[in-house]
């Protein structure tokens, strides 16, 4: 067993965390979103999980980040990919071209973009799946019960709005760390039902 995999398998343990993973072989590159997002702590689960399964993948983070001293050499070797995140437009050439450049790899989104509770996810990460031509990996880290993984695979159909209702039904139970910053209640789970 090598390093990286023991690390997260007993990172795992240790947080008594039971995982599943249910990505089909062969699936190659997908866009991963993970939700509830409210804890720095779902980083390290996340990082834990993807070692564990020795799955590869790179992380968009905010390129202030990188700025510090040493702080930029270990989040590149922890998979991290330095992102300005007011330039829409140029994000999605720069995650496309990186899916160009790699075999087997997640790139693992925050669809809500912060920690705080927010009424709507940011669309990026759809719009890079659609541009890459890549499926979405519906992630989860549900603290209540200690579980966490990937369950399903979703492919995007174009139509943004039908596609998110669905995508938020998939989390309405998944409970988070801090549950008041995870806000999918009825009124923004069904977008097509709103006048």
């Amino acid at each position: 067993m090598g390093f990286k995999k023991t690390i997260g398998k007993w990172g795992l343990r240790l947080g008594g965390w039971t995982t599943v993973n249910e990505t089909p072989e062969g699936l190659g590159n997908a866009v991963c979103i993970v939700a509830p997002h409210t804890a720095i702590a779902d980083f390290l689960v996340g990082l834990c999980y993807y070692w564990y399964y020795d799955m590869k993948f790179k992380v968009m983070i905010k390129i202030e980040f990188f700025k510090y001293p040493g702080l930029g050499w270990l989040l590149k070797k922890l998979g991290g990919i330095p992102v300005n995140r007011g330039h829409q437009n140029h994000l999605v050439e720069q995650m496309v071209d990186m899916f160009s450049q790699n075999k087997d790899t997640h790139l693992i989104i925050c669809p809500e973009g912060t920690r705080k509770a927010v009424k709507h996810w940011k669309k990026g990460f759809y719009v890079i799946a659609q541009g890459a031509n890549v499926p979405i990996i519906l992630g989860f880290i549900d603290y209540k019960k200690k579980y966490c993984g990937i369950e399903r695979i979703f492919y995007p159909t174009g139509d943004y709005e039908k596609d998110l209702a669905e995508i938020w039904d998939y989390y309405k139970d998944v409970k988070a760390k801090h549950p008041e910053g995870f806000n999918l209640d009825e009124q923004y789970r069904k977008p097509n039902e709103q006048k």
